[in-house]
């Protein structure tokens, strides 16, 4: 019986073979930490006993959640991390640089099949690239710090094949969302999500970061997408036998596979507060919104940011809706302004804010308040995520958003 992505990961990194259930300890490639947990991290290390990082090369400290600071607190996370920088040696730091999530693949921190934690659940991301990557607590990442290894029990797999060609007005948000809907926020809880077919296949590695991203929506454990060229462009790499070997073998066993034809699929949203809630942004036309939101690791992206440019190019933003756009990373704000997408965006009335998780994470640059609707192309809906408890966030595609930027309600691109 051949083997899935996740199953060969593991196995090219222990040097076993593994089947679903095994519990092994993988030696960790490298590891992300942001700055909201690195003072809980930097404290549980010391706790623990440790006295020196097992590899200060493979540690990336990147500041995004509490950038700029917005709560008098939020400088105590710098101090923090300022110190164990300086205390245990690390180089990899990023202060102002972007979204981590966008960073670790953007600056060539993650490589096809290595194996790498992070301390935030979209950690799922860098699968984009063949990479077997998760979420995990601040105990675990103290514990890898000292180490560089980290036990794990090995994930089922769904399989998940997409055929065709998408619709015009419809992305790989659209996608992951419809996905996300038909298999529940917790149909595949510690399990591998692999994407395949010849949709995903023409997919930029920007639109597979997005389905990547929100795997963990669906509880997965991680998402994975079979490293090709465009992958070994997007890593400035050779694309390997060994890169090549990693892919799934025809004949792997999957706890479950499930098929989308791409001409079907159709433009949808998350609808409060739930992301499973899934509904056709067609059957929620007209429906009146406050602001919009484009950004996030989720939708940032510079393709992100030039699709939401062509729906407002000549156009302006409806009157008392806010619109704010946030690049994933400095890279991405500056490629936009040099390309002129992010002169469209203002000139249409956007807002336009540094690189950052901001409003993401309810932290700063547009909170809402009670009453308030807001279509965002982040990743999480949940009940006080962007503000009160009576905020109403849709979740949508940059497209979908744009047009409902323009329309001062939701609308479909």
């Amino acid at each position: 019986m051949g083997a899935t992505m996740i199953e060969k990961i593991i196995e090219k990194n222990t040097g076993k073979a593994v089947r679903p259930g095994d519990i092994v300890t993988v030696l960790v490639d490298r590891v992300m930490i942001h700055d909201i947990f690195i003072p809980f991290v930097a404290d549980k290390f010391t706790e623990m006993g440790f006295s020196r990082i097992w590899d200060p090369e493979k540690v990336v400290l990147i500041y995004d959640h509490l950038v700029p600071a917005s709560q008098v607190d939020d400088t105590r996370h710098f101090r923090a991390g300022n110190a164990f920088v300086e205390k245990y040696g690390l180089t990899h730091v990023h202060r102002s640089d972007g979204i981590c999530h966008q960073l670790m693949p953007e600056a060539g921190y993650v490589k096809p099949g290595n194996v790498v934690f992070g301390t935030d659940s979209h950690t799922t991301t860098y699968g984009c690239v063949g990479a077997f990557s998760s979420g995990i607590g601040y105990t675990e990442m103290a514990s890898i710090l000292g180490t560089g290894t980290m036990w794990v029990k090995v994930p089922e797999t769904i399989r998940v094949t997409v055929r065709g060609k998408m619709p015009a007005n419809v992305t790989s948000k659209d996608l992951i969302l419809r996905l996300i809907g038909d298999l529940g926020a917790d149909g595949a809880t510690y399990q591998a999500l692999e994407f395949a077919g010849d949709t995903v296949e023409n997919m930029s590695i920007a639109s597979r970061m997005t389905m990547a991203n929100m795997a963990i929506e669906a509880g997965a454990k991680c998402a994975l997408f079979a490293a090709d060229e465009k992958t070994a462009q997007y890593c400035h790499m050779e694309l390997t036998e060994e890169i090549r070997a990693l892919a799934a073998d025809p004949d792997a066993s999957y706890a479950r596979e499930l098929v989308y034809q791409a001409e079907d699929l159709e433009p949808v949203l998350a609808c409060p507060s739930q992301v499973d809630n899934i509904r056709p942004v067609r059957e929620l036309s007209g429906t009146e919104i406050d602001q919009v939101f484009i950004g996030s690791c989720t939708n940032g992206r510079l393709e992100d940011l030039m699709a939401a440019a062509e729906i407002l190019k000549g156009k302006q933003v409806a009157p008392f809706v806010k619109l704010i756009v946030t690049p994933a990373s400095r890279k991405i704000y500056q490629e936009a302004a040099e390309n002129g997408t992010l002169a469209i965006l203002a000139e249409a009335g956007a807002m336009i804010t540094h690189p950052g998780c901001g409003l993401c994470c309810g932290r700063t640059g547009g909170i809402l308040t009670d009453g308030e609707r807001v279509v965002a192309t982040n990743n999480r809906n949940f009940l006080g995520r962007m503000g009160t408890s009576k905020v109403e966030i849709f979740l949508a595609s940059p497209k979908t958003a744009a047009a409902s930027a323009v329309a001062g309600r939701i609308a479909q691109a």
